[in-house]
């Protein structure tokens, strides 16, 4: 490990012990203190113990038209939730990429098991991009010392590398955060607080990783925490109905989290979010959409397009912890990734009422001049049963890629002929990959704007 992110872990270590034993609970802490510069915290008691890191800003866009993502992790991954997100995500919402991916997940994985299997499991298919999902495991379920410290950054280093001599870009992800204690693993120590210290040092050794080998990163664990802390208060978590980011067991997030996780790396991967605006002139009786939107006919405030690019459709209770409409509370996803913007010009005075689809709500001339955010404000839309197709068809293939790698490249035939089975099994995963591809059609829809009734 190099002197500086050895540096890093030690300073931030004793930086955090030292404001557990000075602050009062109401101080925030400057971003500033110290070599780094540091996140700011929020005032709250769950922050006091966390010194961590101001992760790097996101770069410019990453990918390229036609680049095979390998997104590649333990069993957070193999969960292929926030792997789907990701997948369905480049599939529809920017198809113009023309992005290939697979998941490599495997339960209960540590930097150094995927450096054993990189090559045969996920260089053989040679991808161009790859993100990187680990730390859960690698904390050992116990508080933190710098000889674990080491080795983490070791293995990861060496994960990066050797990506690198392959020409392969780098997404480096932190681990996320533990709600629980880990019930299953016998040899767990300490409390949840030093077991979060512990991941929260693992990121800033992450971070350490990704300026020392020039690759991106994601940070997942920051994030986390903080809506783990504060997302039950917001969506009114009781006893009998619970909100916990981080998963049930603690470790394994359902689908608010993966949002975070996805959010976190389509960000790092420097994908800009416009997905589409459509202008409306009321004065020249003119309409005009951006690049992947196609106006068909404006007439009397009706206004009929043929989208091959898709909003990201997003579902479920907004007070529910296994919703991926409320994950998108949790940070901004929006903003961020899914803008698909309305906007009106000419002479606007009142409000107007916006159908789209089976659903309708009412905006100030204001509120429109500056653009609505569709996809947001119309969860149910006439994208969602084209995009739940792709969904489906992605979470069938990434479904075949976990038996691929972990059950046929791991048999007695394949020990014989390895390239036999990877032949055969590319067959089998051919028309599933298809599928993800025939399954995104344009989509007709129609936006209706009328002054509203008085």
């Amino acid at each position: 490990m190099t002197r500086r992110i050895f540096l890093s872990i030690v300073f931030g270590l004793c930086f955090s012990s030292m404001l557990r034993a000075q602050a009062p609970a109401t101080v925030s802490t400057p971003a500033t203190l110290g070599p780094y510069e540091y996140e700011t915290k929020p005032d709250h008691e769950a922050f006091r113990a966390f010194n961590p890191r101001k992760a790097p800003a996101p770069g410019p866009m990453l990918l390229q038209e036609g680049d095979r993502l390998a997104i590649c992790g333990d069993s957070i991954t193999e969960q292929k939730m926030y792997s789907r997100i990701i997948e369905t995500y480049l599939t529809a919402c920017v198809p113009q990429l023309k992005v290939t991916v697979r998941q490599y997940g495997w339960s209960g994985e540590k930097t150094e098991g995927f450096l054993r299997r990189m090559d045969r499991d996920c260089l053989t298919f040679r991808p161009t991009v790859a993100t990187l999902a680990y730390g859960m495991n690698d904390s050992r379920y116990r508080p933190f010392d710098v000889t674990n410290g080491r080795w983490y950054a070791d293995h990861y280093s060496a994960i990066v590398r050797r990506f690198k001599e392959h020409g392969v870009h780098v997404v480096v992800g932190s681990p996320g955060c533990a709600g629980k204690i880990a019930a299953w693993v016998n040899s767990r120590a300490g409390t949840l607080d030093e077991h979060n210290n512990h991941l929260c040092a693992l990121r800033d050794i992450a971070i350490g990783v990704a300026e020392q080998e020039d690759v991106r990163f994601a940070d997942i664990f920051w994030p986390m925490y903080q809506a783990q802390v504060f997302a039950p208060g917001q969506h009114g978590a009781t006893p009998e109905r619970p909100y916990e980011v981080a998963g049930r067991d603690g470790i394994h997030p359902g689908w608010a989290g993966h949002v975070v996780m996805a959010w976190a790396f389509l960000r790092a991967m420097g994908l800009d979010g416009d997905l589409g605006t459509i202008t409306i002139d009321f004065d020249s009786g003119q309409a005009t959409s951006s690049d992947g939107h196609a106006v068909e006919s404006f007439r009397d405030g009706r206004l009929t397009l043929v989208s091959s690019r898709y909003p990201f459709c997003a579902r479920g209770d907004l007070d529910s912890d296994q919703s991926l409409r409320s994950g998108m509370t949790l940070v901004p996803f929006a903003e961020d990734l899914n803008r698909f913007v309305l906007r009106a010009k000419g002479k606007l005075s009142g409000s107007y009422r916006v159908q789209w689809g089976a659903e309708s709500r009412e905006y100030s001339a204001e509120e429109l001049a500056r653009g609505v955010q569709l996809a947001v404000d119309f969860p149910d839309n006439p994208f969602c049963e084209a995009f739940d197709r792709v969904d489906e068809a992605v979470a069938a293939k990434q479904a075949f890629e976990t038996t691929q790698v972990k059950k046929e490249f791991r048999s007695r035939e394949a020990q014989a002929d390895f390239a036999k089975v990877v032949a055969e099994t590319e067959a089998q995963r051919a028309p599933l990959a298809e599928a993800v591809s025939q399954a995104l059609v344009p989509v007709t829809h129609t936006i209706q704007i009328t002054p509203a009734t008085p």
